[in-house]
């Protein structure tokens, strides 16, 4: 087909052509052939056809100017001067089954815009590889949970002995919403670890389909690019919760970008606020971070237009599995040599292995 034939209206003898062969059984290819037309256009207008329930009986009834308004067909001006909100597009994508092929049918019928499928899909593409590059890397609800800990850490100064520790900050975040969970903890020993995850479930009232680590000695035992290890109680963990854990690839940081924005935005909105007070216990410093993530939940996203609690509430609550009924109890795994005397040390607790 010559060039100055696209974007043209097809011949509505063509159209009807078109969906007498797909009553027919013909594939598209086939219809293409027949009619003498690309293929984009025979499924562009078998899906407006369909959309709309329209059926080539009918079609014979109808006049050539009654067909294009039923259609949602337009002249070729008026298509290429049609302005369309792609970040909307592409927040709406989101949730789990939403299609570009719906919203672009949900925009036919609201007459936000008459382009071809095919045209929708070239002008969301052009305007997505427009976007910064973490742009791209898209989740839908209810998919992935990203975990990680801050680099930044926090004095704790027990009041009566004045001993100081260092308090680890644990943060999760969904990859949909870019809701964020961030607590203090003692340390990032396993069942430190794993607490948080508890918490950060509990938190979020559901479980994601899948949680994806960053290679902590904690919870990856063999932080192999392809084939981690993970960590037997952490296993445990995962299948408690039903939930796979897929590690991050070492040195693949498009893996855990959402984490690495969120842990940037929890220091950046929450510990550097609190970097002035004294905290007496993790309890303490945590009472003082919950406003504070209140309000990192609760402010608007420049890139999206909406706080990260309304992306949450419309994307990915409805997509999480509910908590199982029973809390998951922490077991600790270790390699056991037996003594001399038949018997094995745990934690100074000795157990005969008769």
């Amino acid at each position: 087909m010559s060039g100055k034939q696209q974007g043209k209206l097809l011949p509505m003898v063509k159209f009807r052509e078109i969906i007498r062969l797909h009553e027919l059984g013909y594939n598209q290819t086939e219809i293409a052939r027949s009619c003498v037309v690309a293929r984009s256009t025979v499924q562009d207008y078998i899906r407006r056809a369909s959309a709309k329930g329209l059926r080539y009986e009918q079609l014979q009834t109808m006049s050539d100017s009654e067909a294009q308004a039923f259609l949602g067909k337009k002249t070729a001006t008026a298509i290429t001067k049609t302005e369309i909100d792609f970040d909307s597009v592409h927040r709406e994508l989101g949730p789990k089954g939403v299609t570009l092929s719906l919203l672009w049918q949900e925009g036919l019928d609201r007459g936000d815009w008459t382009l071809s499928y095919g045209q929708f899909c070239r002008r969301y593409n052009r305007w997505k590889g427009r976007q910064n590059l973490s742009m791209r890397q898209t989740y839908t609800g209810g998919e992935k949970l990203f975990v990680d800990y801050c680099g930044v850490t926090v004095r704790v100064t027990q009041p009566v002995t004045g001993e100081v520790t260092i308090a680890q900050i644990f943060v999760a975040c969904l990859g949909a919403s870019n809701y964020t969970f961030a607590e203090a903890t003692a340390s990032q020993t396993l069942p430190n670890w794993i607490g948080s995850h508890q918490r950060a479930l509990a938190f979020f009232g559901g479980v994601p389909a899948s949680i994806v680590p960053d290679n902590l000695k904690s919870g990856v035992t063999d932080p192999c690019r392809y084939e981690p290890g993970i960590n037997r109680s952490y296993q445990d963990f995962a299948e408690h919760y039903q939930v796979a854990v897929i590690p991050a690839r070492p040195k693949a940081p498009r893996d855990k970008s959402k984490v690495e924005k969120a842990v940037q935005e929890v220091e950046r909105q929450i510990l550097a606020p609190l970097r002035h007070q004294s905290f007496g216990s993790v309890g303490d410093l945590n009472a003082a971070m919950r406003p504070l993530l209140k309000q990192l939940n609760d402010r608007t996203m420049y890139a999206y237009g909406v706080s990260r609690r309304e992306l949450f509430e419309r994307v990915d609550q409805g997509a999480l599995k509910p908590l199982p009924r029973c809390p998951f109890v922490f077991a600790a795994w270790k390699r056991a040599k037996v003594n001399p005397d038949y018997h094995i040390d745990v934690n100074r607790h000795y157990y005969s292995m008769y």
